[in-house]
């Protein structure tokens, strides 16, 4: 203890000396990172089950059309406020009460069963757009922060596939329940019920998570400098992201990111494929997420030895494949109209029609993620400490969100099916060449001297 009385002597003592191979310790980021994986299986793993089921299970999609325009819209003031919220509440209370909210939202579809009401569903996403928010923040900052500098794409698809295995599972819930239904119905309430029970396990398990000052990578340092924040300090910091060279190159990627759901889901899955196809169909499509981040996190960590080029590399391979995937959609899109709608298909009775468009919708699921994971692994290459990181991808979020609200409208107001897939294919096209820009200015080959090499102590509350 120093001459004052302050925490000098646990600070500068140093770390406990671990086995470079113990992985699996609770506190190693492995473990961490697998646990804020399993918690996004269970909340939005299972939402995006539900939303991949088009129009969130129901024949008509104007409730979800407007659920989901109140839940973006929240979210993307809640996604900027996240990292700040994050940084003075700790991982543990930010997760929990977005977590939390997950399961009203369900819940609000299961009473929309039953009375036709849209007006609890409008409500509870709006919720939902807060919960999400700081779900998203504190995910962001776990998953671009406790990992090792040179393994961040390996983390990060380690987190994405555990993460979209929540809606391969929830895409089984919805195909099994919903097998012999008529096409005409709403998914029953059972599928509702268990999204909402596994949701609550999300809920729970985020209590399991460790703040940054705990979580010690194998060389023996902590994974942060941490110094929990005040609620003045990041409301400064958050309007300086506005004016942030860096942040602004990725506006354009992160309003793209989730800008070609309601097209995916309500107009590809929703309209070419009858009520239990479409819950087959989600698993694959993120089951393809999960190979998605797996082949794009090995290239961003393994496939050269400059950071750099790795960076360009990932980002030219995912712009052609993206290229690739759009001009497929574009080919199929062009057989269907919103005033001309196909009779829907069932990957039983219809094996020859059926082939094309479920590789597809898989292949939207494969882009989808290799996109996303490679924006991640831009913005966790900008930074170590885990009180930036947090800002940076509440930032993300909170754009990414902005950009889903005006594309569920653009959906509701009933624009081309056409001129829905142009938007997306351009919005996404526009991200690449700021992204390659983004690397060569701001991500550097010099590995030396992490940020969590210097360890503080957090506050007790925090812990």
């Amino acid at each position: 203890m120093g001459l004052d009385g302050s925490l000098d002597q646990e600070s500068a003592a140093p770390a406990p000396a671990l086995p470079r191979r113990s992985l699996f310790r609770y506190n190693s980021p492995l473990t961490q990172v697998g646990l804020i994986g399993l918690v996004c299986f269970c909340c939005p793993g299972m939402f995006n089950a539900l939303s991949g089921m088009g129009a969130g299970g129901q024949v008509d999609p104007t409730a979800a059309n407007n659920a989901n325009t109140a839940l973006y819209t929240t979210f993307a003031v809640f996604g900027v406020l996240g990292g700040g919220i994050y940084n003075v509440l700790g991982p543990r209370l930010t997760l929990a009460a977005g977590c939390s909210t997950y399961v009203l939202y369900a819940g609000s579809f299961l009473y929309y069963n039953h009375y036709q009401h849209q007006a609890f569903a409008i409500v509870a996403g709006a919720i939902l757009g807060v919960g999400a928010g700081l779900l998203w923040a504190g995910e962001g900052a776990i998953m671009t922060s406790y990992p090792p500098r040179d393994r961040k794409g390996t983390y990060i698809s380690l987190f994405w596939s555990i993460f979209n295995m929540g809606g391969v599972i929830g895409g089984l819930i919805p195909f099994a329940l919903n097998y012999n239904r008529n096409e005409a119905a709403s998914v029953n309430d059972g599928t509702y019920i268990g999204f909402m029970c596994f949701m609550t396990v999300g809920a729970l398990l985020s209590f399991a998570i460790l703040p940054p000052s705990k979580v010690i990578r194998d060389d023996g340092s902590t994974c942060t400098n941490v110094k929990y924040s005040s609620v003045s300090t990041e409301a400064a910091e958050i309007l300086k992201l506005f004016l942030n060279w860096k942040m602004l190159l990725i506006v354009p990627a992160a309003w793209a990111s989730n800008f070609f759901y309601s097209y995916q889901f309500t107009n590809v899955n929703g309209v070419l494929f009858n009520l239990r196809t479409r819950g087959l169909n989600n698993v694959f499509y993120w089951g393809a997420q999960m190979l998605g981040s797996v082949g794009i996190g090995y290239v961003l960590d393994f496939s050269f030895p400059s950071r750099k080029v790795r960076g360009y590399v990932g980002i030219l391979l995912v712009a052609l494949l993206g290229t690739a995937v759009w001009g497929g959609g574009l080919a199929h899109q062009l057989t269907y109209t919103r005033e001309k709608l196909p009779e829907k298909l069932d990957f039983k009775n219809s094996h020859s029609d059926y082939a094309g468009p479920f590789v597809l919708y898989f292949s939207y699921g494969l882009l989808d993620a290799m996109f996303q994971s490679l924006v991640y692994w831009v913005i966790g290459s900008l930074a170590d400490d885990s009180e930036t990181l947090s800002r940076y991808s509440g930032f993300y979020k909170g754009v990414q969100s902005a950009g889903a609200a005006v594309a569920w409208q653009i959906d509701q107001h009933k624009v081309s099916f056409l001129g829905e897939l142009i938007i997306n294919w351009s919005l996404m096209t526009v991200g690449y060449p700021l992204l390659l820009v983004l690397v060569k200015l701001a991500v550097k080959d010099d590995v030396k001297g992490e940020e969590g090499d210097k360890k503080e102590v957090a506050p007790s509350f925090a812990h």
